[in-house]
């Protein structure tokens, strides 16, 4: 991973809302059949439908996302499950401060 990616992952106003909306997926979004929100992340079919794009355009943003290391994305069933990479978000905040 190459800080190019992370800049080119937070460089899309729908990244950046899909980041903020898995900081807290309860609060912005509907329970699920398959999965628990918290612990294996969020459908990406119901983050499609809260972007109000198709599943193709989200893949690619979580495409980026994922290889940028700021999510972690899960298989369960048919559906894939996406929830933030904490660590990984933590230490490129602590990063960017430290260089300035």
């Amino acid at each position: 991973m190459q800080d190019v990616d992370v800049l080119k992952a937070l460089a899309n106003e729908k990244r950046l809302i899909t980041l903020e909306w898995l900081k807290q997926p309860r609060l912005h979004f509907e329970p699920q059949v398959d999965g628990d929100l918290v612990e294996d992340g969020v459908c990406a079919l119901l983050i499609a439908r809260k972007l109000g794009i198709n599943a193709a355009t989200l893949s690619e943003h979580m495409r980026i996302l994922v290889q940028a290391e700021l999510v972690h994305a899960k298989r369960i069933k048919q559906w894939i499950f996406y929830r933030r990479n904490e660590e990984r978000i933590a230490a490129l905040k602590q990063g960017l401060f430290a260089s300035l």
